[in-house]
């Protein structure tokens, strides 16, 4: 059986390091870490969020 293209991510805010989403990922076509734009509850404004392990 073949492996599964999407996968289950959890994005952390860069400035105050909390994980506020989780989203999927096509990884055959994105291999890399992504980051987002996202809004922060904690801090109250847009950061950008990047990909956790």
């Amino acid at each position: 059986m073949a492996a599964p293209k999407r996968k289950i991510i959890t994005l952390e805010c860069t400035e105050c390091k909390e994980r506020n989403y989780s989203t999927e990922k096509n990884t055959s076509a994105n291999a890399e870490r992504i980051e987002i734009n996202k809004y922060c509850p904690r801090c109250n404004k847009r950061t950008k969020h990047k990909e956790t392990k």
